[in-house]
Formats: C-alpha cells, structure tokens, sequence
C-alpha cells in the first residue's frame, strides 16, 4: 500500500522502520515541526523527521492541521492508501478522516478500552495492571474510541519503569501495525467494536508526578516508576525539589512518612506502609546519583538532622 507515516518521538522511529522494511511504501511523513532543546535552544528535527530525511523521505511538519489548505492539498495529491499514525501529536480533523482508504491507523500503547489517551504506559504501571499490551486501530472524532483491527499482549513486570514498558511496546507494536497494514492490504481485516469499559489516561503534568509519602509502599513505587523518566517523580526537601528513582520495597525500618533515615550505604524513606529504600536522587542542578552519595552530599542529613520529604 502507498502510506504517509504519521508520528514524532523515539518510539513511533521503531514502527518507522519496521514499515521501510515492508513492501509498503512511504510516501512522506507527518511529524511535529523542530523544536528547540538543549543549552543553546538550537532546533532539532523530531526522531522521526530525521529518520525519513535519512531515507529520501518528503517531510510534512505543519504546526496544525487544521484550516492548512497547503498540506492539506499535499495530502490529497499523495493519496494515500492508509495513514499509519504513532505518537504523532497533533488533532486529526473530522473532514480528514477519510482523505485515506483505509483510514488513519493508529497504534495505541494498551489494550483498548483500557487507557483511553496520552498516558496510557503511565497509567497501567500506576493501576498495578499485571498485562498491557498495544492495540491497532482506525481513528475516528472520539478519543481512542475506533474501531480495533489487532492487539498484542505484553506482561509488566515488578521493576518494570515507563521506559522499560515502553520500549518493548515500542517493538512489539511495530511489528502489530505492520501486520494490520498488510491484513488491510489484503482484505482480510475486519474492525471490531471495543468491548468492555473503558478507563481513562490524560497527559501527565509536572505536578502529578509528585510523591505522596502517605501512600503505601507498593502505591510510592508504582507511582515514581511510573514517572520515570519523565517528567520524574519528585518530592520536597525543605526549599528544594528533589527527583527520585525507582526504589525497593521491604525496608526493615519504623518511618513516618517521608520521614528520611540514612545509613551506612542506604537512604530510607518511610511511606504509609513502610519504608522504602531510595536508588537514585537528582537534587536540584545536579545528575541523577546513587542516593547514598546524594545523601553524603547533604549536610544536613550528614549532621543526623531529622529530615523529612513532603
């Protein structure tokens, strides 16, 4: 089939590539427009932007697609079979749904009802959800609400973080959409309705990532492997906001919650249930570092002061 492949960060690269070693092919790509990073705010071409420019690829980065009578017309005059879309980042408008004959073919990180949105990763490592999986399916005006034409399973494991889970959703799901394109290729997909009640999860804000010391043990670990690594889960020490890693679970210690212990080689927490033991901490202007040695670093903790995260 002739495609635009639709999509902007790291893990919707995977399915690129997946796709250019198909026989489908690549008419352009959709991505989001550069964007400024680094220390000297320099503008950088999105993963998959640079991935077709590496391929000869035409490369499409309207702001919107929305009232663009120019991509608008590019997209037409490509007439594309199916419209592949990962991560891709901008709203899809009704009137474009159908520009494609086989529709807008998404790959959503869930099974679907299940995580309807832009989290999805997130949210089934915060629900404690043993299995998650990916889901194919053709976008239509509701969000997430389409039609499914293929699912994969993946187990999330005890230590599993959101890249962790990500990354072999990213190339399990790769190989689920070229699947779907070659099923919708040769006729032999039927869509079928989503069963069962759906749940919900929207983008993540800075501020939902922060640690709630009263939760119990296994609901703190949950939540900061959940935000890693982004945006981070963090808490407060004192006036400075402090990133956490992933901890462990099953410290043999009475702490109130975010009450801080330091020991020899470990840094403590208490929880609602427990204490856990910090891995990693990122203090304010610094990397990321064994606990240990940020609790070194502290001269407060280091002088036995009674600390406490909030």
């Amino acid at each position: 089939m002739r495609l635009i492949f639709a999509g902007t960060p790291e893990p919707a690269v995977v399915a690129l590539r997946r796709l250019l070693d198909t026989d489908h092919e690549i008419l352009a790509v959709l991505t989001r427009p550069d964007a400024r990073r680094g220390r000297g705010r320099t503008l950088h071409p999105s993963p998959v932007s640079a991935l077709a420019q590496e391929h000869g690829i035409e490369v499409l980065t309207p702001t919107t697609l929305r009232d663009n009578a120019e991509i608008r017309e590019r997209l037409t005059e490509l007439a594309p079979d199916a419209i592949p879309v990962v991560a891709y980042g901008n709203l899809i408008p009704p009137d474009l749904l159908d520009l494609p004959t086989h529709g807008w073919v998404n790959l959503h990180f869930s099974l679907l009802p299940a995580w309807r949105g832009a989290a999805p990763v997130q949210a089934a490592i915060r629900a404690g959800d043993d299995i998650t999986g990916a889901a194919t399916f053709r976008i239509e005006e509701g969000l997430d609400t389409g039609p499914v034409l293929g699912t994969v399973t993946e187990e999330i494991r005890a230590t599993d973080t959101a890249d962790d889970l990500l990354t072999r959703l990213a190339y399990s799901g790769a190989d689920l959409l070229a699947a779907t394109m070659d099923g919708l290729a040769a006729g032999a997909l039927v869509p079928q309705p989503q069963a069962g009640e759906a749940t919900y999860a929207p983008k993540i804000t800075t501020e939902d990532a922060r640690i709630d010391w009263t939760q119990p043990d296994f609901a703190v670990d949950r939540h900061i492997r959940a935000h890693t690594p982004g945006p981070g889960a963090w808490t407060m020490l004192g006036e400075d906001r402090v990133k956490i890693g992933p901890v462990t679970r099953g410290a043999a210690a009475q702490l109130a919650p975010g009450e801080i212990a330091v020991g020899k080689n470990e840094v403590l927490v208490g929880t609602g249930s427990g204490a856990v033991t910090l891995g990693l901490a990122q203090p304010p202007g610094k990397k990321m570092m064994n606990a240990a040695d940020w609790a070194r670093g502290n001269a407060a903790l280091q002088a036995g002061e009674k600390e406490n995260f909030s």
